[in-house]
């Protein structure tokens, strides 16, 4: 099960860099600053991010004065982040076993990452192994029940009456509940200390086309499942979010709708 469902999250980004970047890179960025914070980034610490994506946290951990590794399964992703870290090190790969050597890293930043790994625990328990001892190791992941920004896609999906499509899902032994303690146990099951565990929460305000090229362009959860329809359907989940996002429109035009992120970070035990 949790091979099908890794393979079926990686199918979801395969050459979908510049879609993401265009459409949800914006929506992942909003905890960034908060992660570096939490697994202590500042100048000459050593990081790996991730699940490493376009590169937001790359390049603000950069910007901090960080040395990164930036880690992706997705060639374009790898190659998206490049270009935002020249001085920064690429590496393909993937949880739950990257190719990187252990205790190699004073912190491990993974930035929406866990949520798409089949077998979460062990996920995490390889970003234990890559950091040193007395380094910090931080997540974020989306919560469940979804937050209004989220749940808007599922609102479309029912206004246009359309069916899901089959999904696999991650393996339930190492699974967790999408909470800030379902989040913090994670972390502590994998021997972390020192687990700070939390919920993130904000307004994001985006050009509504832009974010329904995201779900056009086949990302995530939405995109698969607008993927699947015939184009008779797809118009029709179209004015169906028109209509629902119209509501959530600002002052200035653009979708504005609450969300939320669970954060968590904790300590590798030992000493150097």
């Amino acid at each position: 099960m949790s091979e099908s469902y890794d393979r079926y999250r990686r199918d979801l980004w395969r050459d979908k860099a510049e879609a993401y970047r265009r459409s949800f890179a914006g929506l992942c960025a909003h905890p960034v600053p908060l992660l570096l914070d939490a697994v202590g980034i500042g100048a000459g610490i050593g990081v790996l991010d991730v699940g490493c994506g376009t590169g937001s946290l790359s390049e603000a951990a950069a910007a901090r004065g960080a040395v990164v590794t930036a880690v992706d399964a997705e060639p374009a992703m790898v190659r998206a982040t490049v270009d935002r870290l020249p001085a920064g090190r690429p590496v393909i790969g993937a949880l739950p076993a990257l190719p990187l050597r252990t205790a190699g890293f004073d912190a491990v930043a993974a930035n929406f990452v866990v949520n798409h790994v089949g077998r979460p625990a062990p996920a995490v328990a390889e970003l234990r192994r890559v950091t040193r001892a007395g380094g910090r190791v931080g997540v974020t992941v989306w919560p469940q029940p979804a937050p209004p920004l989220q749940r808007l896609w599922d609102e479309v999906i029912a206004a246009a009456g359309v069916t899901r499509p089959a999904m696999p899902g991650p393996d339930a032994a190492d699974d967790f509940p999408r909470t800030r303690d379902g989040l913090g146990g994670l972390l502590r099951r994998v021997g972390l200390t020192n687990v700070d565990s939390r919920t993130v929460t904000w307004e994001h305000r985006v050009d509504p086309e832009l974010w329904w090229s995201g779900a056009a362009g086949g990302l995530a959860g939405i995109g698969y499942v607008v993927a699947r329809q015939d184009a008779a359907t797809v118009a029709r989940m179209k004015a169906a979010y028109d209509r629902l996002a119209g509501v959530h429109l600002d002052s200035t035009g653009l979708l504005c709708l609450p969300t939320s992120a669970l954060l968590a970070a904790g300590t590798v035990p030992g000493t150097d």
